[in-house]
């Protein structure tokens, strides 16, 4: 998967484009993805994600960075082997495009605030 656009609300992926917050695994996109709180991001939010078993897990936190990561959702991750990465979305898609290759990496990826 390659995220070819980016800008507040729209990302092209793959030649599609998306207006909702996606989440990218290796094989498809989800684009029905929502949060149990809009702007926090909790570890019942990303429970097909832990079963995906990505290597990496990329989280745009928007583009002001308005969505919160709080630190027991990193710390879940990372006891279950996955190496977190978050950032504002426009630089979660430039870790995504450099870093999936050669490992499983997932993006979740908020679009807006």
């Amino acid at each position: 998967m390659k995220i070819e656009y980016y800008s507040f609300g729209r990302i092209t992926i793959d030649g599609k484009t998306y207006t909702s917050d996606v989440i990218i695994y290796p094989e498809k996109v989800d684009s029905s993805w929502w949060r149990k709180e809009g702007h926090s991001l909790h570890i019942v939010d990303l429970t097909d994600v832990i079963n995906a078993r990505p290597e990496i897990l990329i989280v745009g936190t928007g583009h002001s960075g308005a969505m919160v990561v709080p630190g027991e959702t990193i710390s879940y991750l990372e006891s279950k082997g996955i190496e977190v990465y978050v950032a504002r979305t426009e630089k979660a898609v430039e870790l995504f495009n450099k870093l999936q290759k050669g490992r499983k990496v997932i993006a979740v990826l908020h679009l807006t605030c």
